[in-house]
């Protein structure tokens, strides 16, 4: 079975590089550190510290390959060839909540980069496939738990 492609933007995919380089150099290293003075301390059958640094060590290391897996399977979107006349991944949208009549924006990505705090929301979410393909102008009914939303698309951009 293949692995499904990760959609990240350019962003999205140098934090992920990032905190992988960080966990590798730094962050093994810190920990190698905590293992060694815990078990300085003499006996590991009753050493929270040893304990708590083993824990710590299996945390990172398992986080390095759910990053190794992600990365491997990335596809980038490359913002500056969006096209501008429809939204689509790497888009940052600007809609109308018709009913409230509330200016709201969206930043289209793919689902393992969504953050709904920073406003980013994936293009497999009611909300963003709802979106994708549409112009500005076009207003999009949102099949969602609490009923139909209704937007309207006024603005579609680069994510600056």
């Amino acid at each position: 079975m293949a692995e499904k492609k990760n959609i990240l933007t350019y962003t999205g995919l140098k934090k992920y590089e990032d905190e992988l380089h960080d966990l590798k150099v730094n962050k093994r290293q810190e920990i190698a550190q905590k293992i060694k003075e815990a078990r300085e301390q003499g006996d590991l059958s009753e050493n929270a510290e040893y304990d708590a640094a083993k824990d710590e060590q299996r945390d990172i290391e398992a986080r390095i390959v759910d990053l190794e897996k992600l990365l491997k399977n990335a596809e980038v979107v490359v913002e500056d060839e969006i096209d501008l006349d429809k939204i689509s991944i790497g888009c940052q949208v600007k809609v109308l909540d018709v009913e409230e009549d509330e200016e709201m924006e969206f930043k289209i990505v793919g689902s393992t980069e969504a953050n709904s705090l920073d406003g980013k929301i994936s293009n497999e979410s009611p909300v963003g496939r709802a979106l994708l393909g549409k112009k500005a102008g076009e207003t999009v009914d949102v099949e969602t738990q609490a009923g139909v939303i209704q937007y309207k698309i006024l603005d579609i951009q680069r994510v600056s």
